[in-house]
This record gives structure tokens, C-alpha cells and sequence, in this order.
């Protein structure tokens, strides 16, 4: 079963000191931790799936975009460390929450070291969890 654009919201917001904002237009929104951004969702508005944009390891990218055909180039962003994700049901949920745990943790690891280290101190091991509203 595809992410939906509401889990994935519910999924980005679940990291520490995550803000959601609209910074480029509205309705597309930008999650950030400590002002750097780790997120992008378009949720498009149209018949097409949402779509996710995720920060990547650039050796990673090249390997997620020859196995999932939903996975391409981060749209209007450095596609070698940028990739765009459809949320179509094609890249498997488990692999999309790491995706996304990825993007944060790499975000987080630019950060000057008094940030970084409260960051990932508060994070620890956990990873967030699938989403628990779907019916069986």
C-alpha cells in the first residue's frame, strides 16, 4: 500500500525539532530541522500521486533510482544529492520511512556540533514507525 500524503506528513513531523513550512509556494510544504530542510511534499492536486523530494547519499540515489522507477532527480534541486520520490507504492513503505530517516539524519550531520549532537542525542536509535491508520 502507497504512503499517503497525510502519513507522510505525520511521518516527517515525527522527528525532533521538525517545523513544517511553506517558504517556495503554498501547499507545498518544506520540513526543516534547525532551519535546514530535510523535506519536500507536493501533494500535486491532481489525479497523480504526492510526491516526496528527500536528501540523499549521492551513491545511494544512483542505486534507489535504477531499482524503483518512482525515484528520479530531485525536481528544481541538486539531483546529485536530491531525490524525488513518488509516493505510488512502488518504493515499499518500509524503505520510504528510511529513505526519509536518511534525509534527516543527513541534514542533521551538517549542522554546527552543538546542534547536531542535541539532535541525534534526542533521536537515539528510534526510527518512526509505519503508519497505523490504515484499515486491515
Amino acid at each position: 500500500m502507497a504512503l499517503t500524503a497525510t502519513e507522510f506528513i505525520d511521518v516527517a513531523l515525527w522527528f525532533p525539532e521538525v517545523v513544517e513550512t511553506e517558504p517556495f509556494v503554498p501547499g507545498i510544504p518544506v520540513y526543516k530541522v534547525a532551519g535546514k530542510m530535510f523535506a519536500l511534499l507536493d501533494g500535486s492536486g491532481t489525479d497523480a500521486p504526492a510526491r516526496v523530494t528527500l536528501k540523499c547519499d549521492p551513491e545511494r540515489a544512483l542505486v534507489l533510482r535504477t531499482t524503483y522507477s518512482a525515484v528520479r532527480p530531485g525536481y528544481h534541486m541538486n539531483k546529485r544529492h536530491w531525490n524525488t520520490i513518488d509516493l505510488d507504492g512502488t518504493v515499499p513503505d518500509d524503505e520510504l520511512l528510511d529513505l526519509v530517516h536518511h534525509s534527516y539524519v543527513r541534514t542533521v550531520s551538517g549542522l554546527r556540533s552543538a546542534d547536531r549532537d542535541r539532535i541525534l542525542a534526542l533521536l537515539g536509535d528510534d526510527r518512526p514507525p509505519l503508519p497505523d491508520t490504515r484499515e486491515p
